[in-house]
């Protein structure tokens, strides 16, 4: 019979990326609203920030569209933001405030790591390599475009359990949004909502435990450390 996650050890970590890994969040936003400006439409950063919960960029740009009664291709609208982000991450993209120090207590725990993202690996790699963090995930980044099916599927995360050679219940996944700690709960992984925003809800679940900044992350992986790789 195969060990309930939460009693077993823990072998590898996936990451998302933007939000978690990389400070990207405002930086996207601002692109968003940029974008929609660029056609007569005016969004509140805010508001955008409030709304965000994650998901396929078609999804994310279409749900925007309705909340604000816009008409606008999404063909035409997606390149724009795309062409936005990478300029604005050019600028002013920073790793998640030590995020840095928590990969490397997990290197030096021998704890497998890797990346899972709705984003493309392209995106992906541009911006773990503005942030100096890319060494630590070279060959190790795994997209929704490669499997076809994003978050909250759980298809991704078996996708990188799988190419890891790690079982889902050996696996702790780590996510900024709620669509993305769906997907942790669907594929049965241990889950870790991190997100330093306290008034942004997170899902209640056996398995999702809420963290607010690195220093609780270090503090998890301490105390998880008598059941991690011997």
């Amino acid at each position: 019979m195969p060990q309930h996650p939460l009693d077993s050890p823990i072998h590898c970590v996936i990451f998302d990326c933007e939000g978690t890994l990389v400070d990207s969040e405002k930086l996207s936003h601002q692109a968003l609203v940029e974008t929609f400006s660029t056609f007569g439409v005016r969004i509140d950063l805010q508001d955008s920030l409030d709304h965000f919960e994650g998901g396929k960029l078609t999804d994310v740009l279409q749900q925007t569209c309705e909340r604000n009664g816009a008409h606008i291709p999404i063909d035409q609208l997606e390149p724009r933001f795309r062409h936005l982000c990478r300029q604005y991450f050019e600028a002013e993209l920073a790793p998640v405030k030590g995020i840095e120090t928590v990969l490397q207590a997990l290197e030096q725990q021998g704890i497998d790591i890797c990346v899972a993202s709705n984003s493309p690996v392209e995106k992906m790699t541009h911006a773990l390599r503005l942030t100096k963090l890319l060494p630590y995930f070279e060959h190790r980044l795994f997209s929704a475009f490669d499997t076809n099916s994003w978050k909250p599927a759980p298809d991704l995360l078996h996708y990188a359990a799988m190419n890891m050679a790690c079982p889902t219940g050996q696996c702790v996944f780590i996510d900024d949004t709620n669509k993305g700690i769906q997907a942790g709960i669907n594929a049965e992984m241990r889950t870790i909502h991190f997100n330093p925003n306290p008034n942004v809800p997170t899902t209640a679940h056996p398995l999702v435990t809420r963290l607010f900044k690195s220093e609780d992350l270090l503090s998890f992986f301490h105390r998880a450390s008598l059941s991690i790789t011997r």
